[in-house]
Order: C-alpha cells, then structure tokens, then sequence
C-alpha cells in the first residue's frame, strides 16, 4: 500500500497560491484535458500523471500532477513524451516545471527519495 508524501500547503514567501490553497495540478496549469474526465480525455487518453497514485502529494500536488516530469507518457506540444531519460530535456524548458521549481525552492525534487522496503516511493 502506498503512503501519500506529507505536503506543506504554506505560501512560500513572495508567491500565490491558487484555488483555495492548494497549488495547480500540470494538468490545470497546462489545461490539457486529460485528467480523469477532462475534455480530451476521450480522444487522447488519460494522462499517467493523473493517475499515478505513487506521487500523490509530491511538491503538494494530486498523484503526479506536480511532478509530471517523473511520469513516462505525458505530452508535451502535442506529442506523447516516452521515458524520464528520453523526456527531460523538453522538461527542463517547460513553463510548468519551471513555476514548480520556484514555487517549492529550496525543497524541489527533480526524483522522489524511495523507501529501503520494497523501493516504494515515499
């Protein structure tokens, strides 16, 4: 059974927080769709990030909705990204990652730390 990380939900000085205190999922920043039930989800799939529940509260956000870059299968400009190796250079210039960066500095993970049982994300 996966434990959720602990989120610090506290406004990091100088920055706003949006919708009611919680920070945006890549998902609502982006406005891609595909979210369980988003516009697009149909027609192009449901995003892993969305779903993957091993992340869930990584740099306070929903599944991986904060840490997308981890997540092989995301898209980016339209094009479905493969693995973290392949796709980190394309996250590394996005807007996205970016506002992640500064809104959780000093405490951003490019990589969630593992447990030493059974290599669980924690």
């Amino acid at each position: 059974m996966s434990k959720k990380i602990a989120c610090n939900h506290q406004k990091p000085p100088g920055k706003e927080i949006r919708k009611e205190g919680r920070k945006p999922d890549c998902w609502e920043f982006k406005r891609c769709g595909r979210q369980p039930g988003g516009e697009k989800a149909g027609e192009l799939g449901v995003c892993p990030a969305a779903t993957d529940k091993e992340l869930d509260g990584l740099h306070c956000g929903r599944n991986a909705g904060r840490a997308c870059w981890l997540v092989a299968g995301t898209m980016c400009g339209g094009k479905v990204q493969g693995t973290f190796a392949q796709k980190y250079g394309n996250c590394e210039t996005c807007d996205f990652f970016k506002a992640v960066i500064e809104e959780e500095r000093p405490a951003f993970k490019t990589h969630p730390i593992k447990k030493a049982e059974g290599g669980r994300i924690r």
